[in-house]
């Protein structure tokens, strides 16, 4: 028995539409052909698929049941021919994709549902990293790409930048500055500035608002929730970005910072590690990031409205 793929094709075309004129529109072949190749199915299986009349298609039991086997079965079959073009390419059937918390925020499912839909056989390895190393992995290595947060120290690294978020300062709910609606850098140069620890001194400069204060040191502790209480205790601020109005903490107030940089959320890639699975992830980013308009006007400019955290663990 000598069954064609198309022909399997053309039999789900006709079952779904029950009716060869809307099918051989559907698949753009003739209606002639399309009868001719559903009779060989049928000849060659020795099983009739389908009851026709002048007036309708409807498919026999037997009809019924490959249908819902075939459905399956090609399914299948497409998952396997996109792995074997994925290989043919040079790709490998899995992508380590490292992220700083959050990742690329509320573009991180958008972007993740577009790579699997274009890459079905393509398993995403995901791997957090904390702010001790604020590459994602990237520079050890130890990811292919990863959804980072910039400036650092970036020597050999490309990006495709998603959007900028601005900077707050987080402070304690009974702080000078905590009813503002806005603070100046200059006005937090003579406050106690925590900051995860990293020894990457182009991320600490950032953070530590370096270009506004001319160098110089801040108390550190590296665990995120250690620097919540440490704020919310009165030991020191912290620079952080608008989505932090969403860490669930009491005692603290957020407020935007009105003369920093913002900081830059980005896609990251090595340049000497760079595939085609690689560019393909960042391409579905970059196109993501430009059909969502509105999710990244969002993220550039957020309502500051509510700067309270929710008094809840």
């Amino acid at each position: 028995m000598e069954i064609h793929t198309r022909q399997l094709h053309y039999f789900v075309a006709v079952a779904e539409e029950l009716s060869f004129t809307r099918a051989a529109r559907r698949l753009h072949v003739s209606q002639q052909g399309l009868s001719a190749q559903i009779k060989q199915l049928e000849q060659g299986m020795k099983v009739v698929l389908f009851s026709r009349t002048t007036r309708y298609v409807q498919l026999t039991a037997a009809g019924e049941a490959f249908l819902q086997d075939l459905r399956g079965m090609l399914t299948g079959l497409n998952t396997a021919v996109d792995r074997a073009r994925s290989v043919h390419r040079g790709e490998r059937n899995r992508l380590v994709l490292g992220a700083l918390e959050g990742g690329a925020l509320t573009l991180t499912e958008p972007i993740l549902s577009a790579f699997g839909e274009r890459h079905p056989g393509i398993t995403v390895e995901w791997r957090q990293f904390d702010y001790v190393d604020p590459s994602a992995g990237l520079t050890r290595g130890l990811v292919d790409v990863a959804f980072t947060r910039r400036p650092f120290v970036d020597d050999g690294i490309r990006f495709e930048t998603l959007f900028a978020e601005p900077l707050m300062v987080m402070v304690p709910a009974d702080h000078r500055l905590a009813e503002r609606t806005e603070v100046f850098a200059h006005e937090l140069l003579d406050e106690p500035l925590l900051r995860a620890a990293t020894t990457d001194p182009v991320w600490n400069a950032f953070w530590e608002l370096n270009s506004h204060r001319g160098g110089g040191g801040a108390p550190s502790v590296a665990r995120s929730n250690s620097l919540l209480k440490e704020v919310a205790t009165g030991t020191g601020v912290m620079l952080t970005v608008a989505c932090a109005r969403r860490i669930p903490f009491p005692g603290i107030r957020l407020v935007p910072i009105a003369d920093t940089p913002p900081s830059e959320v980005a896609v990251g890639w090595r340049e000497d590690s760079e595939t085609p699975l690689v560019r393909s992830f960042v391409d579905i980013a970059r196109t993501v990031r430009d059909s969502r308009p509105e999710l990244v006007a969002r993220l550039q400019k957020p309502d500051f409205a509510d700067r309270t955290a929710p008094a809840h663990l």
